[in-house]
């Protein structure tokens, strides 16, 4: 029976939402666990350069994983033409244009697209697409799919997010560093979770972004960087739409990195499980230690750009003395 009266929830959006008609699940990995049972794939390639979640998913459906090593253009190498198997490929940073996915689905037929860093790109609608919300917004849980498989999908139960919103709440009132552990743990949550729909209160505050300016700000944020910081950056980059983060990479970026969290620029390591040492020859491992993910998300202004491109001069010129 439905409950009248009383005190009031979450109010309900109604904005155009990015993406609305994709299927919506609880977690990027579950999108891609999704397609392993739909599809059925027995085998996959995989680049060094990924995230455990990802590893950890193939590994649970026992797939037989190759891997491959990626040039300075975030593109494949070394890897030969993938027979009856599918060929994973993460669009770093959103790097990756429209005929870089042709090429990659003509030499390599089967492909998945991973868009966790490319939010606003459009599905390259001849395979499958996988985008992550957490990535770009203050959402507790949420992953989106462009596949042809849908049929399952609609027996799915839902997510129930609503003991996921403290780290979120917490860090719009008081600071990130408070509530790191409840991130930390809302994270670790995903790698036992079943595969699942988007919760109601994800779905509903997607519904109340302003999507537009979103991508005007993030654009405006990463030129901005772009401009000021390609001098330094052993990476020739794209503009891109909507940015994930301007990923700046040097000869060594340990000292500035730890010199960056001092300042509460928060930047990650993206995936500390690629720094083992079986990994230390490829050009991935020299990514995960060298590539610094600068934000530049819209929460940010021209001047917290200013701010880190502060920091970030005197470290380099320091270097350049030595």
């Amino acid at each position: 029976m439905k409950e009248i009266g009383g005190y009031f929830e979450l109010n309900e959006y109604n904005l155009p939402m990015l993406h609305d008609n994709l299927l919506k699940f609880n977690s990027g990995r579950n999108c891609l666990a999704y397609l392993i049972e739909t599809k059925k794939i027995k085998k996959i390639y995989l680049p060094y350069y990924i995230c455990d979640s990802v590893i950890d998913t193939c590994k649970k459906y026992n797939l037989d994983i190759d891997y491959y090593d990626l040039n300075n253009d975030f593109m494949p190498i070394n890897l030969e033409k993938t027979e009856n198997s599918y060929l994973y490929v993460v669009n770093y940073f959103g790097q990756l244009n429209n005929y870089d996915k042709k090429y990659l689905l003509k030499k390599y037929n089967k492909i998945i697209i991973d868009n966790t860093q490319a939010y606003f790109d459009k599905p390259f609608k001849t395979c499958d697409n996988i985008y992550t919300c957490r990535k770009y917004f203050g959402v507790p849980d949420g992953a989106l799919l462009y596949t042809d498989m849908i049929d399952n999908y609609q027996n799915l139960d839902t997510e129930i997010s609503y003991d996921k919103m403290k780290h979120i709440l917490g860090r719009y009132e008081i600071s990130a560093s408070k509530f790191y552990n409840d991130y930390s743990s809302n994270e670790d949550d995903y790698s036992n979770k079943k595969i699942l729909k988007m919760s109601k209160i994800s779905n509903n505050l997607l519904h109340g972004i302003d999507y537009k300016m979103v991508k005007k700000i993030r654009n405006r944020n990463y030129n901005f960087l772009l401009k000021k910081l390609k001098f330094i950056n052993k990476l020739s980059l794209r503009k891109v739409n909507g940015a994930y983060a301007y990923p700046l990479y040097l000869d060594d970026a340990t000292e500035l990195r730890k010199e960056l969290i001092e300042n509460k620029i928060y930047v990650p390591t993206l995936w500390p499980n690629v720094l083992e040492d079986k990994y230390n020859t490829t050009k991935s491992y020299d990514f995960a230690k060298n590539i610094i993910p600068i934000p530049c998300d819209q929460r940010y202004t021209i001047s917290d750009m200013e701010r880190i491109c502060n920091i970030i001069y005197p470290y380099f010129y320091k270097e350049v003395k030595k």
